[in-house]
């Protein structure tokens, strides 16, 4: 009932059958990093700026954060596929969010052909985008039923064990930064679910729960902390302004500072198994595995208990959450990354559906051999 009134719906008889069809899904969804290494003139630099520009657009609009994921699992699969140029990097992404849009989003909030072109500063003709569309589809063979990591989270914070909206928020935050990487491409969204949560709750001094990883999920909470701890100020400025907002449990100042204080994750061996006593020679007394002596402080309900995170002023977390959970929804203020170099100083009346002006210059037009181009707004 809980769930029910905020808004969540799942039909416990059917969730383990929902579990095994979103499995099956997800694997026949997934794109090939082999072929897209292939690619003659599209290189793996250029993916965070294209994903940048997604994002803001996503944004702008207020779009369900599934529609994201499924862009750029539709971009993938029809990168896997076809010879792509640079100057149609840009177009595909566009058609690709149109599409995941129209499958997930709202009519009214669809953007039209004529957004895109004006987004694109009409470097493409609106019947390029609807060719396209047509295009992408085919290639994909319509098949847009694709488990994003965004409902494979919902699907895990749905279970017996609720999780709190920080927890959750740092959760997407982390998520969304694999959508830049190559490296978390090759992973299936439901690892990708399960190691951001694991991440998240342990950098907010959640106990970890040791019979829920695997180890795909490891090896993603490996890649995530060892991305944040060397490159934390690489990450994209749109990513950190979009989850700096209070609505977002200000997710992003407080992943960047955990990480520019020195803070790493932190592999705790396996807690040994309970071992049955063995009786000593003196009557009444009994011999443990290891003679530590156990206060009632020492007790905790999460087992095996990891290190608690660096403590931070209560007064950066202190905003209180909003009642549902519809992340489409605007913030009214704006609060920019702590720390963060070079970051942009933000009118406090700035809002979400100013994220983006339409006036930035289409991607074929960067220049190709820069690693991380600069986008102007």
């Amino acid at each position: 009932m809980a769930l029910k009134r905020e808004g969540v719906y799942l039909e416990e008889e059917y969730r383990e059958e929902i579990r095994y069809y979103m499995h099956d899904m997800e694997r026949y969804t997934m794109s090939s990093t082999a072929s897209m290494d292939q690619q003659p003139e599209i290189r793996w630099h250029m993916r965070p700026c294209l994903v940048d520009f997604l994002v803001e657009i996503h944004f702008t609009f207020r779009l369900r954060p599934e529609t994201l994921y499924l862009t750029l699992n539709i971009i993938d699969r029809y990168v896997s596929r076809r010879v792509v140029y640079v100057k149609h990097y840009q177009l595909v992404g566009c058609a690709a969010l149109w599409i995941a849009a129209k499958f997930e989003d709202a009519k009214e909030r669809v953007p039209t052909v004529q957004d895109l072109a004006q987004i694109c500063r009409d470097t493409y003709d609106e019947a390029a985008f609807i060719q396209m569309e047509g295009h992408v589809l085919q290639t994909i063979q319509w098949a847009l039923g694709h488990p994003t990591a965004e409902a494979w989270l919902r699907m895990i914070c749905c279970g017996p064990y609720a999780e709190e909206p920080k927890v959750q928020h740092v959760a997407r935050f982390l998520m969304e930064i694999t959508l830049f990487y190559r490296e978390f491409v090759k992973y299936a969204p439901s690892s990708i679910a399960l190691g951001a949560l694991t991440l998240a709750r342990y950098l907010c001094g959640k106990g970890r729960r040791i019979f829920e990883e695997t180890e795909e999920c490891l090896e993603i909470v490996d890649l995530l902390d060892v991305r944040l701890s060397k490159h934390v100020n690489d990450l994209s400025e749109t990513l950190v302004k979009k989850y700096s907002y209070a609505f977002y449990s200000k997710a992003a100042t407080f992943v960047v500072q955990y990480y520019l204080q020195g803070g790493r994750f932190s592999r705790q061996p396996l807690a040994p198994l309970p071992m049955t006593p063995v009786r000593s020679t003196s009557p009444r007394t009994f011999s443990t595995p290891a003679s530590v002596s156990t206060t009632a402080s020492d007790l905790s309900d999460d087992m095996p208990a990891t290190p608690s995170s660096p403590a931070f002023s209560s007064d950066l977390f202190s905003s209180s959450y909003m009642s549902d959970d519809k992340e489409n929804l605007p913030s009214p203020t704006f609060e920019p990354a702590i720390n963060k170099q070079h970051a942009e100083s933000i009118p406090d009346h700035f809002l979400p559906h100013d994220f983006v002006t339409f006036g930035r210059p289409a991607l074929h037009s960067l220049n190709v051999s820069s690693p991380r181009p600069t986008l102007v707004a």
